[in-house]
């Protein structure tokens, strides 16, 4: 029998090919169908953060998936006109240029994959809309795997139209307008994704991807069904694309990684301490702060006498964070070395979420971190920085139920008052934290139940390959 390979193009940004990792993984996990797997990256430009750190473990521990590194496409020549090819100042609209200039080393890629194995499909990330043209062109069939969950995806689908029909730009609107997309609770302006308020390239790139969307043949979400319902409902209803059909949409998650990190001194650390003792906090590879609001986090931590898990990044120009009393009050580690531990840069997520003395988790509501929040069972405390985390905030306290926010002052800080009240809130024995706990024990049970053998998420990806496999795969080459 051919072989038939499937090739995932997660874009780039750590935050969207670590699922797309996972997803490799279900692939190779969903029995004797036979499927290769292959993943096409490009070295991303120098604005992306921690790529190598991630490309590099990522072969050697995933060596059943064969992972391509392809250099990035040159930069569009000057054509001495009007100053548009000049790079963009904003992130994410230089992003989506650098995406749409991989056109056509990808389909370089793609045909010389094929002179030696049958190309069935191509799973696009979110952002790699482009790309539809050159599946189009090769007469690939083409998904996307949206990295976030569905409540997430029905706000994106919804995009093109919302924008039509407020006639301005969301930033026009004022910070606090509403808005109502099906399936998803009320949003303020202010809640939207980083980039979608103003009229200005990013914006116009995100909507131009979301509007291209439903071209694919479907739609992988990394969530389960339990999760989200309404949102789920609405996308399966077509009440998010108004004007088109929606493709499939499959609900296959949580694919978070597994960890299994046992070699690390936070984690002996935690061994050390009661069960659901310690609050963590950590806020992402991109997350840092201010030196003035590392110090409001350290004195709400002292005062709110629990025992704390705090992984400290340096601030932007500030000093490194190898030195962290430059960066805390004084006497800080001192008086709080009986309960607290400061961890440099970087822990093993997924290990201390899961351990046994983990009792709550301060996150940056990144998606990925939700979900490793969700499936280690554990309340959440919402300190949503960047990207379309505070959105994620307002389905992980309005809908899920399942964490509380952390509240600026007018200032934009999250003061020490807050830090202090907050932590104290949800590990004492209040009847609100005893409630949300028991909803993430409950979260935590039927995550696991999603992924089990005939789960909700196990049946859903196999629906999904029952439909890829049926499929011509690469016919026009």
């Amino acid at each position: 029998m051919e072989k038939k390979t499937v090739v995932l193009y997660p874009g780039v940004g750590v935050g969207h090919l670590a699922p797309m990792l996972e997803l490799a993984k279900a692939f190779l996990h969903a029995g004797d169908q036979q499927v290769d797997v292959a993943i096409v990256v490009f070295e991303p430009p120098v604005y992306a953060n921690g790529f190598a750190a991630t490309v590099a473990p990522a072969k050697a521990s995933n060596t059943s998936v064969a992972l391509h590194v392809l250099p990035p496409p040159a930069p569009p020549s000057d054509d001495g006109e009007s100053g548009d090819d000049a790079e963009p100042d904003d992130p994410l609209a230089r992003m989506l240029r650098f995406l749409r200039a991989t056109n056509a080393p990808l389909r370089d890629f793609l045909h010389a994959l094929s002179a030696s194995r049958r190309v069935q499909a191509i799973v696009l990330d979110m952002f790699c809309a482009d790309a539809l043209d050159v599946a189009a062109e090769l007469g690939l069939p083409a998904y996307f795997f949206f990295p976030s969950g569905a409540a997430g995806l029905a706000c994106f689908l919804g995009l093109p139209a919302m924008r039509a029909s407020v006639g301005t730009s969301f930033a026009a609107l004022g910070e606090s307008a509403v808005l109502s997309f099906p399936g998803v609770p009320p949003l303020r302006v202010a809640d939207l994704a980083q980039g979608l308020a103003d009229d200005g390239e990013a914006c116009k790139g995100i909507i131009g991807v979301a509007a291209r969307m439903p071209e694919a043949r479907g739609i992988l979400i990394n969530s389960f069904e339990s999760l989200e319902p309404l949102a789920m409902r609405a996308l399966r209803d077509g009440l998010c694309v108004p004007d088109r059909p929606t493709p499939p949409v499959y609900c296959v998650g949580p694919l978070v990684s597994p960890g299994g990190d046992t070699d690390h001194d936070c984690l002996r650390w935690l061994d050390a301490q009661p069960d659901r003792s310690v609050v963590f906090l950590c806020f992402g590879s991109l997350g840092t702060f201010p030196k003035k609001q590392l110090e409001e986090i350290a004195v709400g931590l002292e005062r709110s006498g629990q025992r704390f898990l705090w992984v400290v990044r340096s601030p932007p120009g500030g000093p490194s964070a190898d030195n962290v009393g430059a960066l805390l009050p004084a006497g800080f580690q001192e008086r709080t070395e009986d309960r607290g531990l400061l961890v440099k840069n970087w822990a093993p997520q997924v290990d201390v979420l899961r351990h046994r003395a983990a009792g709550a988790f301060v996150t940056h509501c990144g998606w990925n971190s939700t979900l490793e929040g969700v499936v280690a069972g554990l309340p959440l405390l919402c300190w949503p920085l960047y990207a379309e985390q505070k959105l994620n905030k307002v389905r992980i306290v309005e809908a899920m139920k399942l964490g509380v926010e952390m509240r600026r002052d007018d200032d934009d800080v999250v003061t020490a008052e807050e830090v202090e009240a907050k932590v104290r809130w949800v590990m004492e024995d209040s009847d609100g934290a005893r409630a949300l706990r028991k909803r993430a024990a409950a979260a935590r049970d039927r995550a696991a139940e999603a992924l089990a053998e005939g789960g909700p998420s196990r049946a859903a990806f196999l629906e999904f390959l029952k439909d890829l496999l049926a499929s011509e795969g690469m016919v026009n080459v």
